[in-house]
């Protein structure tokens, strides 16, 4: 049932004369809105009250007023004044109690004639509509009010947080630029340009008084040459508190306004400023501010060690359950504490006299004062640690949701009528250690404009003593190694979070010298391989830290490489310890639209269940996955060793086009009478593999010196001119002194390819694990893994759901795509082939065994049907090449054919998996399943389960 309907005109006349007072004119004046609007109002809505409601957290014991005079569920909070009463005061307790009213996207705030909506959309501008009375006659002001009731959305501003930071981001990277253009000292420049960052955030919260700025920057553009004394005084009055230009400046400093003189700006640059103050730079996102300031304020060196990337939301992936789900626990434990102690005291208030209740009540809320006191101490005695904080976005992402919880502390109680003491958590809990000057700066002034902003957010803020704290405790220092090149020491914390900088163990000497590498290296023999990327030195500390007793938890954002190789092995003891509790194992994080893999770790006291990508599960493995088959302990086999290698490294440009390749073929012979063909090559990439063939060529000149292979004039004048100076130029002096030669020339695979026919050869990273037969005369590319094996049976065993498994549990994944990584060692070596059908035996020594015979069977069906799919008899004719003992070239037969068989490749074909590709993967799987003397119905986890254990038995046989 609704109220009957009331116009508009009816619902103005009304309330335009009203004498009542505000307590018995509130709710009739809503019942009315509700009325004009067509609104079910409170009690028609539903008796409960669960989701709209009059005097919203009335309930408290001991009586009070509520937390908002009218409350609807996800769409507002709604307090009334008496009339011409000041409702900025309103909208403070609105705002104070925001959270207890579960964060509604609107805040009403109304005196019966005057009304005023802010929007409170997280990461939105904040948006206020004003308006009187009679001004509903207006059928768009009118319409503002409706939405409120119907439809928030309508409201919700279009402007994000993230857009503001950016204009005012834009705006700065000019003034920056200038500045350093004008001005050797970039340390200086960046100091200024944050003092300038400040100001205006002060200015738009009104922490300097209001006007000054804009009217000093006036000033300043009508005489430039003085806008560094003016800024100066500014400065200077800002770090003591003090008087400019006749107005009170408040006590700012914190280390900011250290006494550093400010620089001179040009009538341009002026500009640029008061262009600035439009902004609304209360909004500004810290999370987003860091980051594009510390970019344009030094984007050379965090180019040498990588981005610190600011997902907010993978943030609080580590921050939720490192740091808040543990604290929370305590608060619930707490508050569960006290529901116990006042349950009784309420119940007495109804049974006995009110002097008896009231000293029964004083107890117990008295009691409860000390409990809620004694965990907000300890929240203030918290310490949390970044040990790579960048700009502070981990820091100030944990301060915030302590503070939350501290504020939720402090609201539960008020419940029992407790008075509210002022809040004590502050920015002393954080703790960083950043290398990077700028950054470590900008991570104090994230901090600082977040712990502002977050009080202001809550209706709490109180200018303190002075505005900034101290932040010494964000160190500017190198956070692995200390200055005399030993390991770096981390101060003590409860909490250990953050997001350390990533470079692949490859890049190490290129990206940060060969002396700190060696450092690196010395003092941390033992712990961290040297192969490892840099981020496996913070996980190494963050373990240590928790062995000592130094933290309780750890949490840190990594790349998914972390889940495999060298790098697995510092998440090895942490796993084999059952210490990892969260994880994230392969996260998609896009970053000003560059896509990197992320995989999210988090180890120590994990006392509330193990968590693998959201879901709870009984152990985590080292390789971040849940399985019963723990693959990371499995060890390299004998009998697997030297059949499997990667190809060619080419290390400059050694190949060339089908044209190319073919004219060097019919070229006459050579002065040394011998034929191109004996350096021309046939080439196989990975394109060959995945699509459709490539047609390259290698030249290759393979055991040949400069004279010797200059014989072959026309494939060596093509390498000359593509490599000679780009080689000269190559810090390896071998590859500089040869440059003729391949870069790595693949002597093993050239051994080992003499004596047999076909290889069997795998893309080093696809999206599928495939295995394909060639011709023994082609040369592979380095992203090739080639299988020195040319029979069916080792094809069918490789081309199972069961080495596929196996591959996948014990990979690494590469690229955009997170495509899985075939490392021969890690995954072919450590595989166990069936008994008798290893990779040691030749293929002739089991052909007449039932279980090889039927494998090879199915094998040879699956390749057979994948050859007619991916070249039709009738889409394409077999050419001989032009110079024999070269494999036939397969073409299409017209132009139709090409565009069609542009679509055949076997990528897609394992996209669609047609039904019957499905089947004949089906029957090899099951004649691999009963040569393992397992059931052919055998389920994939069991399969492991059987691999590992074959794997483990064959290795510790072999003493390995």
């Amino acid at each position: 049932m609704i109220t009957e309907a009331m116009t508009p005109v009816e619902f103005i006349r009304k309330w335009k004369v009203h004498a009542l007072t505000e307590r018995a004119a509130a709710q009739e004046h809503f019942i009315d809105l509700c009325r004009m609007f067509e609104h079910p109002t409170p009690a028609e809505a539903g008796p409960d009250g669960a989701s709209f409601t009059f005097e919203r957290g009335v309930s408290k014991t001991g009586g009070g007023d509520g937390w908002a005079d009218v409350w609807k569920k996800g769409f507002f909070a709604w307090e009334y004044k008496k009339r011409r009463r000041n409702l900025d005061e309103a909208l403070v307790q609105l705002t104070r109690y925001a959270a207890a009213l579960e964060h509604p996207p609107l805040l009403v705030v109304c005196d019966t004639i005057r009304f005023q909506i802010v929007t409170t959309w997280t990461n939105l501008e904040t948006k206020t509509y004003a308006f009187e009375l009679e001004d509903l006659a207006d059928p768009a002001t009118f319409a503002i009010l409706r939405a409120a009731f119907h439809d928030p959305d309508a409201l919700r501003p279009t402007r994000t947080r993230a857009k503001i930071t950016a204009d005012a981001a834009d705006k700065f990277q000019t003034i920056s630029d200038r500045l350093q253009q004008r001005n050797p000292d970039r340390e200086a420049v960046a100091h200024f340009v944050n003092q300038l960052v400040f100001c205006f955030f002060a200015d738009s919260v009104k922490l300097l008084p209001e006007g000054l700025l804009k009217k000093l920057l006036q000033t300043a553009e009508r005489r430039p040459h003085k806008s560094k004394d003016y800024f100066d005084k500014l400065f200077g009055q800002m770090e003591k508190g003090g008087e400019f230009d006749l107005t009170e400046i408040a006590h700012f400093n914190g280390g900011l306004f250290d006494g550093s003189r400010a620089l001179l700006l040009d009538y341009g640059e002026i500009g640029l400023l008061f262009a600035a103050t439009s902004l609304d730079w209360s909004l500004i996102d810290p999370t987003i501010f860091g980051t594009l300031f510390e970019r344009f304020l030094d984007p050379d060196k965090r180019a040498q060690i990588g981005a610190h990337y600011t997902d907010p939301d993978k943030i609080m992936m580590i921050v939720e359950p490192v740091v808040l789900r543990p604290l929370r626990r305590e608060w619930e434990e707490t508050r569960a504490r006290i529901d116990a102690l006042m349950a009784p005291a309420v119940e007495t208030g109804a049974r006995k006299s009110r002097k008896d209740a009231d000293k029964k009540l004083a107890a117990a809320r008295a009691e409860v004062a000390r409990l809620r006191d004694e965990f907000v101490e300890r929240l203030t005695r918290l310490r949390i640690l970044d040990p790579a904080c960048g700009s502070g976005n981990f820091l100030y992402l944990a301060l915030q949701g302590v503070k939350d919880l501290e504020y939720r502390a402090i609201n539960d109680c008020e419940l029992y009528g407790l008075a509210r003491p002022p809040l004590r958590v502050g920015p002393e809990i954080l703790h960083g250690i950043e290398i990077n000057p700028f950054a470590a700066e900008l991570a104090r002034m994230t901090i600082w404009i977040g712990d502002i902003q977050w009080s202001i957010k809550n209706g709490i803020y109180s200018r303190p003593e002075p505005i900034l704290r101290k932040l010494d405790s964000i160190e500017r220092r190198d956070a692995v190694l200390a200055e005399d090149g030993s390991e770096a020491q981390w101060p003590e914390a409860d909490f250990i979070v953050g997001n350390p900088p990533f470079l692949g163990g490859k890049l190490l000497r290129k990206g940060l010298g060969d002396d700190y590498v060696d450092a690196l290296f010395s003092a941390y023999d033992g712990v961290v391989p040297a192969e490892a990327d840099l981020v496996c030195y913070w996980f190494a500390k963050g373990w240590r830290a928790l062995e000592e007793k130094r933290a309780s938890r750890v949490g840190f954002v990594s790349t998914n490489s972390i889940r495999g190789g060298a790098n697995r092995r510092v998440l090895e003891p942490i796993a084999r310890d059952g210490a990892i509790f969260e994880a994230w194992s392969d996260q998609p994080w896009i970053v000003d639209g560059a896509a990197v893999r992320v995989s999210l770790v988090c180890f120590g006291d994990g006392d509330d269940g193990k968590h693998l990508d959201g879901d709870l599960v009984e152990s985590l493995n080292a390789d971040l996955t849940m399985r019963a088959a723990d693959l990371t302990k499995a060890r390299q086999l004998a009998e697997n060793f030297g059949v499997a290698v990667r190809g060619i490294e080419r290390g400059g440009v050694f190949h060339v086009d089908g044209s190319t390749g073919r004219g060097f073929l019919r070229a006459p012979l050579n002065v040394n009478n011998r034929p191109n063909a004996d350096v021309v090559k046939k080439f196989l990439t990975v394109t060959d593999l995945t699509a459709r063939p490539s047609d390259y060529w290698l030249l290759d000149f393979f055991g040949l010196n400069e004279a010797e292979a200059s014989l072959f004039e026309e494939p060596f004048k093509f390498v000359k001119d593509k490599n000679l100076d780009l080689r000269k130029t190559n810090r390896e002096q071998r590859t500089a002194k040869k440059w003729w030669l391949l870069r790595r020339s693949g002597a093993e695979f050239r051994s080992k390819v003499r004596n047999i026919d076909k290889i069997i050869v795998t893309p080093l990273v696809a999206k599928y694990r495939l295995f394909q037969f060639f011709e023994s005369i082609y040369i592979t590319d380095t992203r090739v893994v080639t299988i020195f094996r040319s029979d069916l049976v080792s094809f069918g065993v490789l081309s199972s759901l069961f080495h596929t498994a196996w591959s996948l549990g014990k990979c690494q994944y590469h690229g955009v795509g997170n495509d899985p990584v075939y490392t021969h060692d890690t995954t072919f070596e450590t595989f166990p082939f069936p008994e008798g059908l290893t990779p040691n035996i030749p293929a002739k020594d089991y052909a007449d065994d039932p279980r090889a015979r039927r494998i090879a069977a199915a094998a040879k069906r699956l390749d057979e049907l994948r050859r007619a799919w991916l070249n039709p008899s009738d889409l394409v004719e077999i050419v001989p090449e032009v110079v024999p003992g070269y494999p036939d070239r397969i073409l299409p037969k017209d132009a139709q054919a090409a565009v069609k068989l542009k679509e055949r490749t076997l990528t897609n074909l394992y996209n669609q998996r047609p039904q019957w590709l499905a089947d004949a993967h089906a029957e090899l799987d099951r004649a691999v399943a009963a040569a393992y003397g397992w059931p052919e119905d055998i389920s994939t986890e069991e399969a492991l389960e059987k691999l590992l254990a074959l794997n483990l038995a064959r290795s510790s046989a072999q003493g390995l």
